[in-house]
């Protein structure tokens, strides 16, 4: 049976997700290439993650990379290192949940990055999963291993 990653409208509004069809289980996600520092921290904090989130188990991604973090059947996913979002200038309002700075692109609803890290960490949330609980969850390893 094809597994999804999203429902529709987020899968339509997150374009670096896709799935596998299959029995597999295998997310693909499109990896980020951060480099020298930003690089080092996303591998720091690959080993950080924990291995359940909001009742998911942590599943393999494809192809594979220490820089993406997948939970579920794509429900959520983590890319570390990807570039500045383009929708935040200057005045964009950033969630502070227990010391990371979260931006919500408002066109893309499903989609957050913590901003105020040394690498930019994407967070992706399917809507049955409520982002507070999760990013809460995330922000021990975020700030262990990503420095400001």
């Amino acid at each position: 049976m094809p597994r999804t990653a999203l429902p529709a409208g987020a899968a339509a509004a997150i374009a670096v997700l896709t799935v596998l069809a299959g029995c597999s289980g295998v997310v693909r996600v499109d990896p980020p290439t951060p480099t020298g520092v930003a690089a080092a921290a996303c591998e720091k904090l690959a080993g950080a993650l924990p291995r359940t989130l909001d009742g998911l188990d942590r599943v393999a991604s494809e192809p594979a990379s220490p820089y993406v973090a997948v939970w579920g059947e794509g429900e959520i996913a983590l890319r570390c290192g990807v570039e500045r979002p383009a929708a935040m200038d200057p005045t964009a309002e950033v969630s502070d949940v227990d010391g990371v700075g979260w931006f919500n692109d408002p066109q893309r609803p499903a989609l957050y990055t913590a901003v105020n890290r040394e690498a930019y960490v994407e967070l992706t949330i399917s809507p049955e999963h409520a982002p507070a609980a999760i990013q809460v969850d995330l922000a021990g390893p975020i700030k262990a291993a990503v420095p400001q």
